[in-house]
């Protein structure tokens, strides 16, 4: 655990520089390309994550990194028991809005679950990091631990994705939580949310890879949360092509 968090400082550093050069893209005019039919990437993703490998490749060279930019040039390592995950501009459409809900991700994987992550928002310039059983939240205020909180049995918060919706299965779901009420959140921000107990809920319907969710999922297992699957098995890494299935985040049952 102690060898984690000495981890933590360098690993902030390295997301926050990442974060400036995502803002001095994100204030100017900038080119989307696509990788796909409906997965937008700029220069922000790309400088970005060649800000913090270098430091990952540092910090602990005999860990593999499994990089979003890396992966869809085709470059992807071969993976064991640890590796890290990296998602440098997660929320790529919503910096293209520019409504500012867009974060840099590393989270590192043990085992096939998530032990350490940071997520830092350049546009709000908040920070979350979490390790074992201690979750915080830095913003240009202060730095406070976090956790989940129980869900109310009336009035539960609901994340939902701006740009990622699945409105019947969403409205389904919403029938189980009487009074509960949907807040729109783009990227990972929905899990911190869970995780400074600011939110209750998160069901992700559609295709997520792993990279997407590795560092806020390793801040809500710290801050007390858990991601499960539908039929309620954890969320583990390290599957074919790093795809996840459709989850639930939420405070621990």
């Amino acid at each position: 655990m102690s060898a984690l968090l000495d981890l933590l400082p360098a690993l902030e550093t390295a997301a926050r520089d990442a974060g400036r050069v995502i803002m001095d893209i994100y204030a100017q005019d900038f080119a989307v390309h696509f990788k796909g039919e409906n997965d937008p990437v700029t220069a922000a993703d790309g400088k970005a994550e060649a800000v913090i490998l270098p430091v990952l490749r540092h910090l602990t060279p005999h860990i593999p990194v499994v990089a979003e930019e890396e992966a869809a040039a085709g470059r992807i390592p071969d993976v064991g028991a640890d590796f890290w995950l990296v998602d440098p501009l997660d929320g790529t459409k919503e910096f293209i809005k520019k409504n500012g809900e867009f974060t840099v991700n590393i989270g590192l994987i043990q085992d096939g679950m998530p032990v350490l992550g940071v997520v830092y928002a350049p546009a709000l310039d908040i920070l979350w990091a979490g390790a074992g059983s201690q979750a915080w939240r830095q913003d240009s205020q202060d730095r406070r631990s976090i956790r989940c909180r129980k869900p109310p049995a009336q009035g539960a918060v609901v994340l939902d994705s701006r740009s990622h919706r699945a409105a019947d299965r969403m409205e389904a779901f919403m029938a189980t939580l009487p009074g509960a009420a949907v807040e729109n959140a783009g990227s990972s921000l929905k899990f911190c949310r869970i995780a400074e107990g600011s939110g209750d809920f998160y069901p992700r319907f559609g295709p997520t890879c792993e990279w997407d969710t590795a560092a806020a999922h390793a801040v809500l297992l710290a801050a007390g949360g858990e991601v499960v699957t539908w039929d309620q098995k954890p969320l583990g890494y390290g599957k074919p092509k790093f795809l996840n299935p459709d989850f639930l985040a939420r405070a621990k049952a």
